[in-house]
């Protein structure tokens, strides 16, 4: 028969305990930090001015609000996407809004969304009706800095399956705020 006797030293518990989650925090906190500075790069990656992005109902707001809010970043990006024709009383006669309606709460209420462009085909399309365009991110004014689409390709085509857009998710991290 073996009897053993064991001590406790409830010091080097306490301390090597400590150590461990020291180390946990430290971890936690280091990929926290990764993700807010390296991820807003990796998010909506529509930087690329070699091709052309392509905008989804999925990712609208998310590219909306990335693009409005570092306008810089995106000029010279180009972009394709679907909405439909919405023009205010002070716009020029080449200017509209592709526009896409955003739900803002649970009873289905919307919103028009969308990013200011310009076009000198435009005359031919009626208000509402829907196109796909493609065109390039510039810098621009509509009471303050804007970023305005300058179509290169405008065409006719049916409402999308998917036409309502949803606000910006979890997922969207802004590119030019304060941490």
């Amino acid at each position: 028969m073996f009897i053993f006797n064991v001590k406790v030293n409830g010091s080097k518990i306490f301390k090597n305990f400590f150590i461990v989650v020291t180390i946990l925090i430290l971890c936690i906190l280091a990929i926290c930090t990764y993700r807010v500075f390296n991820g807003a790069n990796k998010s909506y990656s529509c930087i690329n001015k070699n091709k052309i992005c392509d905008i989804s109902a999925k990712n609208y707001t998310n590219i909306l609000k990335a693009v409005h809010d570092d306008i810089d970043s995106y000029v010279g990006v180009k972009i394709h996407f679907t909405g439909y024709i919405y023009r205010l009383l002070d716009f020029t006669d080449n200017q509209f809004v592709l526009a896409r309606d955003m739900i803002i709460s649970s009873d289905f209420q919307t919103v028009v969304v969308g990013f200011l462009c310009e076009c000198d085909t435009i005359k031919d399309f009626n208000n509402n009706s829907w196109v796909e365009i493609t065109g390039e991110i510039t810098k621009g004014d509509y009471h303050g800095d804007m970023p305005i689409i300058k179509v290169t390709e405008i065409k006719g085509c049916n409402p999308p399956s998917e036409d309502l857009v949803y606000p910006p998710d979890e997922s969207y991290i802004p590119t030019n705020g304060i941490v």
